[in-house]
Formats: structure tokens, C-alpha cells, sequence
């Protein structure tokens, strides 16, 4: 795949040692309290087996055994979905647990009862359901190295984040893995703190968390206006789909270098930056009230504004992305005193139908380039200089899932202007050539590796023949 592909292989040289050569066993277990018991006496590479039924809780179940990466400890339902833990709390995972799996299991309990707590590594919840009562986080991580796969976050209508990632001191947590996930029906809180995903904290916005959020869908998830809040640095959001979240965005609200490339939004309220040098490219935006919401600054980090300020967005770059029927395709919002956005470019999208392709307010000053997009039948150019687009018929048609592709003889292909190496592939995975295609499609006849996802293809009860790693 890339660099992520290896991202556990580091624990490999981490050296665990063990007194003692028992076998690893199989444990079966019907109560809480033989769970707790079981836990706590596991080695490396024990399976711990609850029956199916619905439990209780009074206390957190404490996980403080450590695994290894070739024999994990897993804590496991014995069907997915079988076992219902109700209650007060969940799992919380405490120094020095490592390489814990806990996996099939349907969380009721009190929302902020499953805890991966600083210390903890490579530890996984996989293929889970969360659905939890009351206000709180469904998740909270602030340990390194955590992976989230396969589950499905639904049905929360209070404040609280359903993952809500953490960290220690001045440093969010680190290489946090968040894929396949079926996240759902999270209605308005009417609060801020109700994000599906909330990626740091004010105070860490300036570490990097080298997060990657990949493969996961999104449906009605309109906790508040930040569907996905990012608040940390370096992290990557590809290969998402974001679906039927009137009035919610994919925000990048603090924090610089981040990448957002093959995502898919589909009535939302699209893209929100601050922050500096983020990447953005081959998304499609269909169907929004705005594509991309270019923020206006109200403070400038690097020169000793506060973190919790709106970071001035400098040296951002939007470029191959396709936009279609969106109410407004790329905008910069009116702010008083604003400090606007600096040295932006927006090169090489289509943008077509829909209303005006540039709403930049005039209340902030706003400094970049335009060059090389395709401009057809929307409500106008705006503030989209002439010299920034031409006006020419793309040739898109909707495929069999309505996603809009380019077609055989568009003006669209080998058309790009400059070049932007690390832009290697497009929306379905697949590779751009030295000629690159403006938009988020790049015309190919293979087959696409990725695409805009289906709940057959993330959660809990998803067959592995219909994952694409």
C-alpha cells in the first residue's frame, strides 16, 4: 500500500520478555468476575471466550496484561454481537497492557466506559458495536499505536465524541489507525463536543499524531457542524465516505501538514480548514451545501496567537478534485477583523453545476493561485479570475453508483497544469501518469481499487472478501 502498510512493524523490535514457557490457552468464560480473573492471570497469546448473553457492569473490566504482536491476548464474544455488556462501564485498557484485541462485542453500558489509556500499546477493538446511554465518549484513546476496525458507532444524540482521541502532556496520541467503521445516525446534541471523531485537543494541535482514518463510512452523522474535528498534526483522511450529514463537515481545525485525498461527500457541508501546508486532493463533492470551506483566520499561531484560536490557513493546496451541483463549490467565509487566507492554490478541479464556482468574502484579505480548472454550466466564476478556469464540457457520466467519471475524448485528460508529485493517485486508487486528468478521476480502463463505500463493506458483519486493505 505505502508507508502505512508497515505501520505496526516497529513493535517488532520492542523486545518482551516472559518467565515461563506455558502454552497459550482457551478460556472460556460465563460472569464478569471469571472474565476479570481470566484477564488478569492471561499471557501471550490467550483467548478469552465469553459466552453470548447480556452482562452487567458496576466497575470497568481493567486490562493490564500485555501481549505480544505474534501472540495477542483476545478478549472475545463468542459470536459478534453476542455478548451485550450493559451497565456502568466497558473495557479500560491501563499501562502496561500491549497487543490486547477485544473483539464482538455489543457496548449499552454508560457512554465513556471504554477507555485505551496512555501507556497502552497496540491494543485493538474490532468488529464491536457501540451504541452507548448517556453523555460521554463511546471511545477515548490516548495511547500509541491503537487500531479501530470493523466496528459501528450508531445511534447518539448527546455530547460526547463516539471516538474522542487523546494523548499525554503536549502530545496527542500517536499512530492511531481508525478503518473500516460503519458510524451512524449521531443526531444533532445541540452542543459543541459531539463530534463522530474528534482527532486532539486544542493544547496538542501542534504535535503530530501521524493518525490515518481510512475506509470508513459515515451516515447521518450530525452531532454538531464538526463531523470529524482535527485537532493535531500530520494525520491522513482518505478513501471515506461522508453521506447525508446536512449541515456537517470533515473540519481541520487545527494543526498543519495534514493530507485529505479519496473521500467521497455526498450531501454534507463538505471540507473546513485552518491551519498550514494541508494537502488536499482527488475528492468528489457532490451535492453539498459547500464543497471545499476555505476558513478565515482570526489568528496566527506562529505568531503567538493562542491555540484555540482560528488558525490562519497558509499554503494550502486543493488541486485535482471533481465538484458537482453543490450550492457553492469552494468559498471563503466573512469574519470581522479576519486575517483570511494566505498563498492558497486551486488548480486543476472541475467544478460543474451547481452555484458559483469561488465565494471569497471581502471582509479578509485572500492571497493565491488559480490555474487549470474546467468550469461547467454552474451558477458563475465568482471570484475565480478568468485566467484561473476555461469553460468547457468535461464529458462526465454517472457510473452505476451515480459517481460522476470521466469519459473517452474529455478535454479533461492529460490536461493538468504544473505539477504536484505527491498527487499519485486519484478518487478510486487508481494511478495518475506523468500526464495527470484535471479532476478527481483519472480516465482508466482498469478496475478501481477503492470506491464511494456500502455498509457491506465496513462494520462488524462485513466479509473479509469485501475489504480492501
Amino acid at each position: 500500500m505505502d508507508i502505512f502498510q508497515n505501520r505496526y512493524i516497529i513493535f517488532a523490535g520492542i523486545a518482551v520478555f516472559w518467565i515461563g514457557l506455558a502454552s497459550a490457552e482457551t478460556l472460556h468464560v460465563g460472569s464478569l468476575s471469571t472474565l476479570q480473573s481470566a484477564i488478569d492471570s492471561a499471557s501471550p497469546g490467550d483467548r478469552i471466550i465469553v459466552a453470548d448473553g447480556i452482562y452487567t457492569t458496576t466497575n470497568p473490566i481493567h486490562i493490564r496484561r500485555a501481549g505480544t504482536e505474534d501472540k495477542p491476548i483476545i478478549v472475545e464474544a463468542t459470536t459478534v454481537g453476542g455478548v451485550t455488556l450493559g451497565g456502568t462501564h466497558g473495557f479500560t485498557l491501563d499501562k502496561p497492557a500491549a497487543c490486547i484485541h477485544i473483539k464482538g462485542f455489543r457496548f449499552t453500558h454508560a457512554a465513556g466506559g471504554n477507555t485505551i489509556n496512555s501507556g497502552a500499546t497496540f491494543c485493538q477493538f474490532t468488529r464491536n458495536i457501540f451504541e452507548c446511554s448517556g453523555r460521554g465518549y463511546y471511545l477515548q484513546i490516548a495511547g500509541y499505536d491503537a487500531q479501530i476496525s470493523y466496528n459501528e458507532f450508531r445511534n447518539k444524540s448527546t455530547v460526547g465524541n463516539m471516538i474522542d482521541v487523546r494523548g499525554t502532556g503536549g502530545q496527542v496520541a500517536r499512530r492511531i489507525w481508525i478503518h473500516h467503521n460503519y458510524f451512524h445516525d449521531f443526531t444533532n446534541a445541540g452542543a459543541n463536543g459531539a463530534e463522530t471523531i474528534r482527532f486532539g485537543l486544542s493544547g496538542l494541535s501542534m504535535s503530530t499524531g501521524n493518525g490515518l482514518i481510512e475506509h470508513n463510512l459515515f451516515v447521518r452523522c450530525r452531532g454538531e457542524n464538526e463531523l470529524i474535528s482535527n485537532k493535531s498534526c500530520g494525520n491522513t483522511y482518505r478513501y471515506n465516505t461522508f453521506l447525508d450529514s446536512a449541515g456537517a463537515q470533515l473540519t481541520l481545525r487545527h494543526g498543519n501538514d495534514c493530507l485529505v485525498y479519496g473521500n467521497y461527500f455526498r450531501n454534507t457541508d463538505g471540507l473546513r480548514i485552518y491551519g498550514d501546508r494541508h494537502r488536499i486532493f482527488s475528492n468528489y463533492f457532490e451535492s453539498n451545501t459547500k464543497g471545499i470551506d476555505m476558513g478565515n483566520g482570526d489568528g496566527e499561531v506562529t505568531n503567538g496567537s493562542a491555540l484555540t484560536c482560528h488558525d490562519r490557513p497558509d499554503d494550502c493546496i486543493f488541486v485535482f478534485n471533481t465538484f458537482i451541483n453543490n450550492k457553492v463549490h469552494y468559498q471563503m467565509g466573512g469574519r470581522k477583523d479576519g486575517l483570511g487566507a494566505r498563498d492558497v492554490t486551486v488548480a486543476n478541479n472541475i467544478m460543474q453545476g451547481g452555484g458559483i464556482m469561488a465565494a471569497i468574502s471581502k471582509t479578509a484579505p485572500y492571497t493565491g493561485t488559480w490555474s487549470g480548472n474546467i468550469e461547467w454550466k454552474t451558477g458563475g466564476a465568482g471570484e475565480m479570475p478568468p485566467e484561473g478556469f476555461k469553460t468547457v464540457d468535461p464529458l462526465l457520466a454517472a457510473d452505476v453508483n451515480g459517481i460522476y467519471l470521466l469519459q473517452s475524448g474529455s478535454p479533461a485528460i492529460a490536461s493538468a497544469i504544473g505539477a504536484y508529485p505527491y498527487v499519485t493517485v486519484d478518487m478510486d486508487g487508481q494511478r495518475r501518469d506523468e500526464h495527470p486528468d484535471v479532476g478527481a478521476d483519472e480516465y482508466s480502463k482498469s478496475p478501481a481499487s477503492h470506491k464511494a463505500l456500502t455498509i457491506e463493506e465496513v462494520g462488524p458483519f462485513c466479509k473479509q472478501s469485501a475489504i480492501t486493505e
